[in-house]
Formats: structure tokens, C-alpha cells, sequence
């Protein structure tokens, strides 16, 4: 499954797949028990794709983490999200030692192992998808900067066409002529 439509929906427990849009929301698919519902646009909807950790230094993305747990795990799931709060932080410290503790709380940590088991119990999560990706984004950024300051030497100017002054002033009077004999019309 697509690492970028898996979602997460705030107020819902769990992940959840996009299946469909709609005028006014989307619709989307519990990964764990496979109900879909409607999701307007009034919620807050995250997609993995576009959540970090804060570290020290940067911001981590959620694939890097995942891609990280899975190493250590072995390709099996991690610890239970129920488990105690030191032994998920320590956990957490050991896939990602440089996370910053003032902006990552243990709700957070226990919330991503629980991504984490839920997209390995439902065989949602292709590690190898996650390296390509990854690889794709690095060098499609790099080559972005480069080749967007080459297409705004290169482009060529096009003068703007604008009407002159006087012809626009001659147009405005003449619907302020108008405006004045309709409105004495009117009160007679």
C-alpha cells in the first residue's frame, strides 16, 4: 500500500487508507477492522507522508523512523504501545537517539510505535517502497533548486498589456454619467 494514503485522522483511534473523495470530504478505510466512513473537511486529517519528528538538529520524517524501527525489530513488530512509558522511551531513544525531548513527549512516541504495529500486523508497510521514496525525494529536491533558478534566467520577459490612463478615465465617467440619470429616475 502507498505510504502517502495512509492517514491519520484526529479524533479517530488507528490509521486509516484513503478509498475515495467526495465534494465535501474524503472517504477512508480503517486499516484495522476495514470500515469505512466520511471524513469532511472540518477534521483534521495528517497523512504519514507529511509528519516529522523534531530532533536536535531537524525534523525526521515518520518513513525515516518507521524504516529505522524496522531494522531493530527485524521486520516483526515492535513493542507493545501498551508497555510501560520508560521502556517505550527508551525503545524510542534506541531507534532515534537525537529526538528532542522538549517537543517529543512519551504520547507521541507511544502513538508511532502504535502506527508502527498496526501498519506491520495489517502488512501495510514495504520497506523497500520507503527507500525508494526516500532516495526519489532527496534527489528530486536537489535537482528542483537547481533547475528553477535556471528557468527564471532563461524565461523570456513578456510585456504586460495595459490600457493607458486616459482611456480608462473616459470609461469610468461615462458609467458615472449613467449611474446619476438612472438614479433620478427613479424618484419620480
Amino acid at each position: 500500500m502507498a505510504f502517502e494514503n495512509i492517514l491519520s485522522v484526529s479524533g479517530k483511534p488507528g490509521l486509516y487508507k484513503l478509498v475515495g473523495q467526495m465534494k465535501n470530504g474524503i472517504i477512508v478505510e480503517s486499516l484495522d477492522d476495514g470500515k469505512r466512513f466520511p471524513v469532511y473537511g472540518s477534521a483534521k486529517v495528517s497523512a504519514l507522508e507529511e509528519i516529522s519528528i523534531y530532533t536536535e538538529d531537524e525534523e525526521v520524517p515518520l518513513r525515516e523512523v518507521f524504516l529505522k524501527m524496522h531494522g531493530i525489530t527485524n521486520g516483526k513488530e515492535a513493542l507493545s504501545h501498551k508497555e510501560d512509558k520508560d521502556k517505550v522511551k527508551e525503545f524510542f531513544s534506541q531507534v532515534l537517539p537525537d529526538y528532542d525531548p522538549d517537543r517529543v513527549y512519551v504520547s507521541d512516541m507511544i502513538k508511532v510505535v502504535k502506527w508502527f504495529n498496526s501498519l506491520m500486523t495489517n502488512d501495510s508497510f514495504d520497506p523497500e517502497d520507503l527507500k525508494e521514496k526516500a532516495e526519489d525525494s532527496d534527489s528530486s529536491d536537489e535537482g528542483k533548486s537547481s533547475d528553477s533558478k535556471v528557468a527564471k534566467s532563461t524565461a523570456p520577459k513578456v510585456p504586460k498589456m495595459t490600457a493607458n490612463k486616459s482611456a480608462r478615465g473616459s470609461a469610468s465617467s461615462a458609467k458615472g454619467a449613467s449611474r446619476k440619470s438612472g438614479g433620478s429616475q427613479r424618484g419620480g
